[in-house]
């Protein structure tokens, strides 16, 4: 579908089929009946360094670690809505997507320090970004440490950071099959998603 709506999901596991890739697909799934293309970037099948803080990238906006982290991020640019997933492993997010996330310095750089984003401000606010987490352990603050790494990656690339949806105590539920309200919500997040972009309506935090 030519110029149809793009939503790429970002897999931040390192455990396939479990409880995040679930609620990530259903997410997606909602996205795709709704219209949208998707397409699903899963962390643990790429090879990347970590950030080495060398600054290089202050001077060209380029990074000097060449690996598939740049692939993956021109995907993600390219994307009408990202749908980040990730564990919550002991109160935080993953190596994988955290490694990730510090590895956008250089996309960061580019768009803020040398003024070289690809999108106006207009297209930005309708460009969103939601986030998906599920954690073993039924505590309130149990995602509180992501929810900031969440806004800096969806700043970095120009996403309004729309909706959390997380799926807390795991381990009680006995998996995220013992949670079907978690999915029937995602399923619709993504739905949505799709049909907000669609309407260009940019979306209120939730």
């Amino acid at each position: 579908m030519s110029g149809s709506i793009r939503v790429i999901g970002v897999l931040g596991s390192p455990r396939r089929h479990g409880n995040t890739e679930m609620l990530l697909d259903t997410f997606l799934k909602g996205a795709a009946e709704a219209g949208a293309e998707t397409e699903k970037i899963i962390l643990s099948k790429l090879s990347y360094s970590s950030c080495k803080g060398c600054n290089a990238c202050h001077k060209t906006g380029e990074c000097i670690l060449k690996d598939d982290v740049h692939p993956a991020f021109e995907l993600m640019i390219s994307a009408d809505c990202l749908a980040i997933s990730s564990p919550i492993y002991t109160m935080g997010i993953t190596t994988e997507l955290k490694g990730l996330i510090d590895r956008a310095h250089y996309v960061w750089v580019r768009h803020y320090k040398l003024k070289t984003h690809p999108l106006p401000q207009d297209k930005m606010k309708l460009h969103r970004g939601y986030f998906l987490s599920t954690a073993g352990m039924d505590r309130d603050d149990v995602f509180s440490t992501a929810f900031p790494m969440m806004t800096a990656l969806f700043n970095i690339f120009g996403f309004s950071y729309c909706e959390n949806i997380l799926a807390k105590n795991m381990d009680g539920y006995g998996g995220i099959a013992g949670n079907p309200k978690i999915l029937t919500a995602a399923y619709e997040s993504g739905s949505n998603a799709v049909k907000g972009i669609l309407a260009k309506e940019p979306c209120k935090r939730t």
